[in-house]
């Protein structure tokens, strides 16, 4: 837990705020602005906030988070406490938040997750429009997270999103035999099983992990052509595209290192760094833990990284899908005003290019504007991840983004289905009625 006033700021001076203050400035330069007046919002006298949102994955990005926050306290006097959490405990504490109707004013939450509450949220359209405007536009995934279904309310002011390309071991790619990672699920599920023949699986997450499970599956079907609902928010996850996308899915587990079932978000890094897998699917923080690890064998890998877009299947286009940080104000909060100017405060180009900059991209920019960012600029092997916000696609694909969408990534539905056909537990027809039969509790009528 962090708290922050005046005095903190002040006393600073050097450390995290300076060197906070550093990582950002050749790259705020590049940022084009327009000329965009600022909505009025007139801070509550006396006003404190505290502040929820989730644990570091990549070191600078709570020193560089804290920093920022401490200049908003130092420009308006408002006290900020921030409360870190961890990722898989995330959810569970934003429920109890909306719920009792207590706690933080502000929650840093999870791609969906302010659409379960959307009725506890007050509106943050002047925020939203306002950064829109001034920084070239909001991207396609931003705009879906971050309005309510159906209607130009903004709920949400979404801070970036983690894409989940392959990273991968170049020397044992190629000693498998492909030059270039694999575009194609035929060649993907070849690369594979050759990997696991010389000794160096692959290790893709099948479990209850908040980013990659969620992304490797949801990629999965969607390759296939299978989806949860549709447009009409018909429950359709029962298909026979479904079903080849869960037989090809067993197929690659049968490749896998041991466990992938049980992984959670730092299992597949920590057995990358450790040697035990050739490739992955992950954020660009395992390739910023080890080309900064002070660790020199594991920094010595980072020649041998590369990143590359997911396997495309027979629906034609990429079907990957990004791990979201989404901004919502709870009703409850007795200084709203407060929480909104935080929050565009964060987002203005002075304190945001330094953290994106500073994080080495993890959370990818959810406004264009920040696509001109040094950041992007700084590292060819990062390039995979420039465009997270811009092309990935959202959890509810097909179908809308509400209450009903939310609660089936919550609950894992699509993770559940594919792990339980891959460890043999179901058949894929088994697992494709069950995950019908669970959506269909949150998709009533």
């Amino acid at each position: 837990m962090h708290r922050f006033n005046r005095r903190d700021t002040l006393a600073l001076g050097v450390g995290a705020l300076a060197a906070a203050s550093t990582l950002g400035t050749s790259a705020k330069a590049a940022i084009t602005t327009a000329d965009v007046a600022a909505p009025k919002i007139d801070i509550e006298k006396g006003a404190t906030l505290r502040v929820l949102r989730p644990t570091k994955f990549v070191d600078p990005d709570e020193t560089i988070f804290n920093a920022n926050t401490q200049n908003f306290v130092k420009a308006t006097g408002v006290q900020v406490k921030i409360d870190y959490s961890a990722w898989e405990d995330l959810r569970p504490q934003t429920a109890v938040t909306a719920n009792t109707g207590a706690g933080p004013d502000v929650v840093l939450g999870w791609t969906d997750d302010p659409h379960l509450y959307s009725d506890k949220l007050i509106e943050l359209s002047d925020v939203a429009e306002y950064l829109g405007k001034k920084y070239g536009g909001w991207y396609p995934l931003a705009e879906r997270y971050g309005k309510k279904f159906g209607t130009n309310n903004w709920i949400a002011i979404p801070f970036g999103g983690s894409g989940g390309p392959s990273v991968y071991r170049i020397s044992w790619v190629k000693e498998a035999g492909f030059d270039t990672f694999p575009t194609n699920l035929d060649d993907f599920l070849k690369l594979c099983r050759k990997l696991k023949e010389i000794g160096h699986p692959a290790g893709y997450t099948f479990g209850h992990a908040t980013g990659d499970g969620n992304a490797f599956c949801h990629w999965l079907v969607w390759a296939h052509g299978g989806y949860m609902i549709d447009e009409n928010q018909k429950v359709t996850i029962n298909s026979k595209q479904t079903i080849e996308a869960l037989k090809y899915g067993k197929a690659l587990f049968e490749t896998f290192i041991p466990g992938t079932q049980s992984w959670l978000d730092p299992s597949n890094n920590k057995a990358l760094i450790a040697g035990d897998i050739a490739a992955t699917q992950n954020g660009v923080s395992l390739y910023f833990s080890i080309k900064n690890a002070t660790d020199p064998k594991i920094a010595a890998m980072t020649p041998d990284l590369n990143h590359a877009r997911m396997p495309v299947g027979p629906v034609g286009h990429g079907t990957e899908t990004a791990l979201a940080i989404n901004s919502m104000v709870f009703k409850h909060s007795k200084y709203p005003n407060a929480a909104k100017a935080y929050l565009a405060f964060m987002m203005e180009a002075e304190q945001y290019d330094k953290w994106l900059t500073g994080t080495y991209g993890y959370w990818a920019q959810p406004l264009k504007g920040y696509a001109e960012s040094d950041v992007w600029k700084s590292d060819p092997k990062i390039a995979a991840y420039r465009d997270t916000m811009k092309d990935s696609l959202w959890y509810a694909f097909k179908g809308p983004i509400n209450e009903a969408s939310a609660a089936v990534v919550a609950d894992y539905v699509m993770v559940d289905m594919a792990a339980s056909v891959a460890t043999g537990v179901a058949t894929p027809e088994e697992a494709a009625a069950e995950a019908e039969r669970r959506a269909k509790r949150y998709y009533k009528g």
